[in-house]
């Protein structure tokens, strides 16, 4: 069974956000993730992670205003002084893993300019992690969510980790996003299996937490055990009532 971190986004949100971290680890989390860490100083940061006796698992570039800009031209200048201003937390917060947000493909941009400057981009940000001992995990989103997001699909995501190297980037797999865009969930996670560093959940529809919508949890978590998945599995979902009150789901699929 993977090890389960909260998602201080989605997570504990009737609290300020330095104050869930010790919300998490009353809750029973060892590990947290969130999108973004660059509004407070990282040094305030890890003191939170150290008194909770919490890891740093994952957290984003910096949106650049809205969902990356990895896939855009005309900010590779912004994009790479992004990717060192994560890379400065990661040391910091010593976290191991940074979604690489790609970005939303602006209406007047050909899709092949902005593949380019994708890949181009990912390829210099995996040179800059080499020696650092973080990896990068990309993420495909789907277009219901966030429209126009780069990454649309599970395999384009793939497609790239296997292009650029696996050593130094992984995918990010949200079974949420998976089921929204594309469905046969078990059967990609087994496929991509190989190329997975990270992974995140939430049921479908209303991206509340496992039990609550159409997926067959008991189904993909015995599955995720086949796989021998031993990372950390995020919960980035939005609970349907409070917190704590909807973690009831840990003890009934993941006992």
């Amino acid at each position: 069974m993977p090890r389960f971190c909260a998602n201080l986004k989605w997570l504990f949100t009737e609290l300020p956000f330095l104050d869930r971290f010790d919300a998490a680890a009353r809750a029973g989390f060892r590990g947290v993730e969130y999108a973004s860490p660059y509004e407070y100083p990282a040094s305030e940061i890890r003191a939170r992670l150290r008194a909770c006796d919490m890891e740093q698992v994952l957290f984003n570039t910096p949106a650049g205003g809205a969902s990356g800009m990895a896939c855009i031209p005309s900010r590779r200048r912004e994009f790479r002084d992004s990717v060192k201003k994560a890379l400065d937390y990661a040391a910091e917060l010593d976290c191991s893993l940074i979604h690489l947000m790609a970005g939303i493909v602006p209406p007047n941009l050909n899709r092949d300019t902005a593949a380019a400057a994708y890949v181009s981009n990912v390829a210099w940000a995996a040179d800059q992690v080499s020696s650092t001992g973080v990896k990068l995990v990309l993420e495909p989103i789907n277009h219901h969510d966030v429209p126009g997001f780069f990454l649309r699909t599970q395999e384009e995501g793939a497609a790239v980790v296997e292009a650029i190297g696996r050593d130094r980037i992984g995918l990010q797999f949200d079974i949420y996003h998976c089921q929204v865009a594309q469905g046969d969930v078990t059967r990609r996670m087994g496929t991509l299996m190989p190329l997975i560093a990270h992974m995140q959940l939430a049921d479908v529809p209303g991206r509340n937490e496992p039990g609550t919508g159409e997926i067959a949890w008991d189904y993909v978590f015995r599955r995720i055990d086949e796989l021998e998945y031993a990372g950390w599995m995020g919960c980035e979902y939005r609970p349907a009532t409070e917190t704590v009150v909807g973690l009831t789901w840990l003890r009934r699929f993941a006992p």
